[in-house]
């Protein structure tokens, strides 16, 4: 599929509504992979191919898609911007060698664009920046440099000016190699002319020339004698941003408007020249069978190794898997090795993706990012040559946030809903299916109301299933106020055999998630394992109103043995009792998440926005001028943000917008808790 030298895979990130899919599309047309732009406002986008996309105007599932730029190819994931699809962002990223973040130069850092540099910066991904929309009003270029700074605490070099800004916006100018440039709007920017800078932006240029080179020069000492000798040449200063990019030194900064067709074809030169072919980047490190760690070089030389990273139900081809490849050479129809389940299963119709086109392939090598039919594989699954088993790092998930009861129109359609929910659960790892326990209906947890309103509208279209909803509910946890034990012993014949157990188990509250861990030392590891099993086994459910646990450190603190009917089946019985009992004697807690929202609202409306916030148990974290409105950062409880788009909408005359994302689960208010419980018949 080509060389790894002459391969970038790339990904494209921003916060919702800063153009990334529309940098995208230029990118495809410039490339010549496509013949006529697609546009989100008109839903004729290439990438954006659900119709669900289309009619919201936004990115709901990475696409995958090849371009071909100046010989090298380019694969592009193009990911969503909207929080309740993060999971999307955070699966594509770890496969990625490099990003382009795309921000807009009104709303600067915005807050999925921090959510998701965060991510980058977690799995170490170069990156380039790509400031878009210059033209529009308020657009203020070297504001969003300062807030790279300090917000995402990266050093911004600037490889491109804007010659104006707002309405007065005229095309950019090339810092290397000191020329203003202009784009032919009538060839839809495929023709542009290079010309003299203005006078008034030539010191500007000049003192940006002079800080690339100070700031390259310091990667290396030859470099730096050369610099103060006045003798660093393009050429080496190109290079050197290329090894600055690839270490995460600095990030190249870029310039234009999207939509105007102005300074895409600049960024693609910036993804060849810069931004890493996978052969560059450090070799993988997997677990072995044994526990031991290996690492294979990126070369087809070395055992194949690949990652499934999303799973997709295609119309034509079924059940497909895309698969990152980190070294070797596979076939298509060639059998591998699945490091998860243990067994084999085979890469059938081999094939690479353009959105939702598909090119068949013969075979699959080093760098390449492709799908291939299969069964079992799931997200996170590392696949390797038969023989050479190997588990690479999976990919991370946050638990979903929000749930809604979910049902069949027509009781004959309930094996339907359970194969589509199946289906729907592989593709989307950060969806899952549960049960209430009191009604015993079908629960569906994700990430928030647009995430759970996506799904049950594939039912209806993709499925043609008729499905009931209730309203979205808030996922609660239960914690534990203070520290508490509890002990208990098993101790029954069973089939003639004695079954022994005795656990003595204490809790204590935790910052975050459910950790275990033992201070006993007189068992076994077969017995301590089927303690652990007991305890994690009635994690799902507390003690106070059936949430599951969060926040609650679990430790063994003493087991007693039996000299023969000590039993796995004793142990865990036990445990999962005496957990019981220590989370009675521990104060049980109601916890909520807590989602941080960012609200961006003219002046006018300030004060009512925030009293609302206010009203809504929410605290104001910070507030910030953006542009000629004001951002406003709060901590809200998701409890209290049902309807707020409406309520939003009616402060501020439609004026002023949100987003939000989930950003802890904190304890529930007394007074709030006690109303929950009432609610649920509970007395406390």
């Amino acid at each position: 599929m080509g060389t790894p030298s002459k391969t970038r895979n790339i990904g494209i990130f921003a916060h919702i509504d800063a153009g990334k899919t529309t940098v995208t599309e230029r990118i495809l047309f410039y490339t010549g992979r496509t013949h006529r732009m697609g546009d989100v406002d008109h839903g004729t986008t290439v990438m954006d191919w659900m119709p669900q996309e289309r009619e919201r105007g936004i990115t709901i599932v990475s696409a995958a898609t090849t371009c071909e730029w100046k010989s090298t190819r380019i694969n592009i994931i193009d990911t969503p911007g909207h929080v309740d699809f993060t999971a999307e962002v955070e699966r594509s990223l770890r496969v990625l060698d490099g990003g382009v973040g795309v921000f807009c130069a009104v709303g600067g850092v915005e807050p999925q664009t921090e959510t998701v540099w965060r991510q980058a910066q977690k799995y170490s991904v170069p990156a380039l920046a790509f400031v878009n929309k210059l033209d529009r009003q308020g657009a203020d270029f070297h504001r969003v440099l300062q807030m790279m700074k300090d917000i995402l605490g990266e050093i911004p070099l600037p490889v491109m000016l804007p010659v104006g800004q707002g309405s007065d916006f005229k095309g950019v100018i090339d810092v290397l190699e000191q020329k203003a440039l202009y784009f032919d709007l009538e060839s839809l920017g495929t023709k542009y002319s290079a010309e003299e800078i203005p006078e008034e932006l030539k010191d500007e240029a000049a003192a940006a020339l002079e800080k690339i080179k100070e700031t390259v020069a310091e990667l290396d000492d030859g470099a730096m004698e050369r610099y103060f000798a006045g003798e660093l040449e393009n050429e080496e200063i190109i290079s050197l941003i290329r090894r600055g990019t690839i270490e995460r030194v600095f990030i190249p900064v870029l310039c234009g408007a999207a939509l105007r067709n102005v300074g895409v074809q600049k960024l693609l030169d910036a993804i060849i020249q810069w931004l890493p072919a996978p052969e560059e980047l450090p070799s993988v490190t997997g677990i072995k069978p044994n526990g031991k760690e290996e690492t294979r070089e990126r070369t087809s030389s070395e055992p194949f190794t690949a990652l499934v990273f999303k799973i997709q139900t295609d119309v034509h081809l079924g059940r497909l898997a895309y698969l990152r490849v980190y070294s070797g050479t596979a076939k298509d129809g060639q059998p591998v090795f699945n490091n998860r389940t243990g067994k084999k299963e085979r890469l059938t119709r081999l094939v690479m993706m353009h959105a939702d086109k598909r090119i068949h392939l013969d075979s699959i090598a080093e760098g390449d990012i492709a799908a291939a039919g299969m069964k079992n594989a799931a997200t996170g699954d590392t696949l390797t040559e038969l023989g050479k088993p190997l588990t690479l790092e999976t990919i991370h998930f946050v638990d979903p946030v929000m749930e809604m009861a979910i049902e069949p129109a027509s009781t004959s359609d309930e094996k339907k809903l359970e194969d589509a929910l199946n289906e729907f659960t592989s593709e989307d790892p950060s969806l899952k299916v549960g049960v209430d326990r009191e009604t015993g209906q079908t629960l569906i947890r994700g990430m928030g109301e647009l995430h759970l309103e996506i799904v049950v509208d594939r039912m209806k279209r993709e499925k043609k299933l008729d499905v009931r909803t209730g309203r979205p509910q808030v996922s609660y946890r239960e914690s534990v106020s203070s520290t508490g034990r509890g002990e208990d012993s098993f101790e029954r014949l069973i089939a003639g055999k004695g079954n022994f157990g005795n656990a003595c188990v204490e809790v204590r509250p935790y910052q975050s998630g459910v950790k275990f861990s033992s201070e006993a030392d007189n068992l076994s590891n077969q017995f301590l394992d089927a303690v652990k099993n007991g305890v994690m086994g009635s994690v799902s459910a507390g003690v106070l109103a059936g949430y599951p646990l969060d926040g609650v450190e679990i430790v063994l603190v003493s087991a007693k043995v039996h000299e023969t009917d000590s039993t796995e089946l004793g142990y865990s019985s036990s445990a999962a009792i005496a957990l019981r009992k220590a989370l009675q004697n521990a104060s049980p807690v109601i916890r909520e998440p807590i989602m941080k929202v960012d609200i961006v609202t003219p002046v006018d409306y300030m004060g009512d926005v925030i009293g609302d916030v206010n009203s809504r148990r929410g605290t104001v974290v910070s507030i910030d001028s953006r542009g000629e409105a004001q951002a406003v950062v709060a901590n809200i409880p998701l409890a209290e943000l049902f309807g707020y788009t409406s309520t939003l909408r009616s402060l501020s005359q439609g004026r002023a917008g949100y987003t939000m994302q989930f950003s802890e689960y904190s304890r529930v208010p007394l007074n709030v808790q006690k109303k929950l419980l009432d609610k649920m018949g509970i007395k406390y």
